[in-house]
């Protein structure tokens, strides 16, 4: 499977704008996020914002980068056909 980023300025309730969204198959599957020095240690991990069909779960790990969130979209998504 191959996934598609796409570079997107995010509005959230903190400083935390700098997103991409995730495409899988031509349908948006996440919404990434990097975490902005307000969040001490966590600053420069990535964050799902937001996950649809199979990502949508309550709660998912922070990514240490952009590969780490690739790799576990790719599994949530395994399981799964998006669009099916």
């Amino acid at each position: 499977m191959t996934l598609q980023l796409q570079p997107v300025r995010v509005a959230t309730s903190s400083q935390d704008s700098n997103g991409q969204l995730v495409f899988a198959g031509g349908f948006l599957v996440a919404v990434l996020v990097r975490l902005s020095d307000q969040h001490g240690a966590d600053v420069g991990l990535w964050f799902l914002e937001a996950g649809f069909g199979p990502t949508a779960v309550m709660s998912a790990p922070l990514f240490l980068d952009l590969d780490a969130a690739q790799d576990w979209i790719e599994q949530h998504l395994s399981s799964k056909r998006v669009g099916a």
